[in-house]
């Protein structure tokens, strides 16, 4: 049972909570600082980039004020500790590590809120955080059961060979990953991702990063489709994982991952209409749905849309064309922002510009369906808002983002 805050300790907890909100990204960059001066083998387990482009302190900012929020009652924020906890299995976060957090968390407020920090405001935050880990170290310990003890599951980082490496676009590459071990694998949900252990040559740690599994369950291989970033501004090159696994890694190759996670998935049990809609490489979580309805729920109506710049860097297109051309209750549809002339002439997409509300209300048979979304966060915003306009129910609405955090709102 989840220890109960005090109730002078809450009351301190809600007064304080306006001033945490104020300065939590500059608490959070403090937290990240002193974090990884005092433990910098945690370089190994966080993005970097996120810590560059400051994703990650916002992130853990937006997480730590809505625990805090939501003390007397953490189920009322379960989905984003959920999805929050999944990724903490799937990175390898430990119950030891909870206390390093809290340390730093609490130095951190300390810091940057100065004398106003006193001794009974940081007790009262050490109590509120000793609670929302114990409800992050309880929830894990489930998901780390369930990885490692379920069918062909196993613990922590697991070796598996490159057996194909098959270049999709111009800029999305696909990996097809088999155990080193020749066990047989575990499924999966379709939408779920995989983490991936990458060693870069001349880098001091190790790099994890998260893909989606682009392919359906229930097949002898993992598939990871991967998109080469570019430069992100003058303080954060390329994609150094991405780029290395394009250009480095080849087939024969080894690379860890870790066991399936994720709370973004089909709903299986399930044989409602189904939308998915992607922008970009966020058509992999979705690509792994179509593919599972196809197998496993051929009678299950599916419209599969996907938003591309152009035909050079759109993925899967003839394997999704194909999959809606042989089963009449798949409809596919590509919007192409950019098309070049190569893609009017072969009439590789079937509308110009972008998703639009009317234009959705014209494709759909209804919104009498499950809705699946993914992409650049401006896309997600587009694609949220048209639905919400729309007045599709809340718990038909589902979406990931791909990266530490987002806002749908903020369109």
């Amino acid at each position: 049972m989840v220890k109960q805050l005090d109730p002078k300790k809450f009351e301190v907890i809600k007064q304080t909570l306006p001033v945490v909100k104020e300065h939590g990204e500059a608490i959070t960059k403090k937290f990240y600082q002193r974090l990884f001066e005092s433990h910098p083998e945690l370089k190994n387990m966080f993005n970097m980039t996120h810590q560059i482009t400051g994703h990650q302190p916002k992130a853990l900012a937006d997480a730590v004020y809505g625990a805090a929020a939501n003390i007397e009652d953490l189920s009322q924020i379960m989905p984003i500790l959920e999805r929050i906890g999944q990724k903490h299995r799937s990175l390898q976060v430990k119950p030891e590590h909870y206390p390093i957090v809290g340390e730093h968390l609490l130095g951190a407020i300390k810091e940057i809120l100065g004398d106003a920090a006193t001794d009974e405001i940081l007790d009262a935050w050490a109590d509120a955080y000793q609670i929302i880990s114990s409800a992050f170290i309880k929830m894990e310990e489930g998901f780390y059961k369930s990885a490692e003890t379920q069918s062909g599951g196993w613990a922590g980082f697991k070796n598996f060979i490159i057996d194909r490496k098959v270049r999709e676009s111009e800029v999305i590459t696909s990996f097809y990953l088999k155990p080193e071990d020749g066990q047989a694998l575990p499924s999966f949900l379709p939408g779920q991702y995989i983490t991936v252990k990458v060693e870069i040559p001349q880098e001091e740690y190790t790099h994890l990063r998260q893909y989606s599994l682009s392919d359906r369950p229930g097949l002898d291989y993992f598939r990871i489709s991967v998109k080469r970033e570019g430069p992100k501004g003058e303080d954060i090159g390329p994609g150094v994982v991405s780029t290395d696994l394009h250009q480095l890694y080849n087939e024969g190759d080894v690379l860890p991952i870790s066991a399936p996670a994720g709370d973004f998935y089909l709903d299986v049990d399930s044989n409602r209409p189904v939308v998915l809609i992607s922008g970009g490489v966020g058509l992999t979580p979705v690509t792994s749905m179509l593919h599972t309805i196809n197998a496993n729920q051929p009678d299950r109506k599916v419209v599969y849309i996907e938003a591309a710049q152009n035909g050079s860097v759109h993925a899967f297109r003839e394997e999704v064309r194909k999959v809606s051309e042989q089963n009449p209750n798949i409809t596919s549809y590509f919007i192409y922002t950019q098309p070049s002339n190569e893609d009017r002439e072969k009439e590789y997409f079937d509308r110009e510009g972008y998703i639009t509300l009317e234009w959705l209300q014209e494709v759909l048979p209804s919104k009498d369906a499950q809705f699946y979304f993914c992409g650049p966060l401006p896309f997600m915003q587009v694609v949220n808002s048209a639905l919400n306009q729309w007045e599709v129910p809340e718990e038909d609405i589902h979406y990931e983002f791909f990266g530490s955090f987002g806002n749908l709102e903020e369109a």
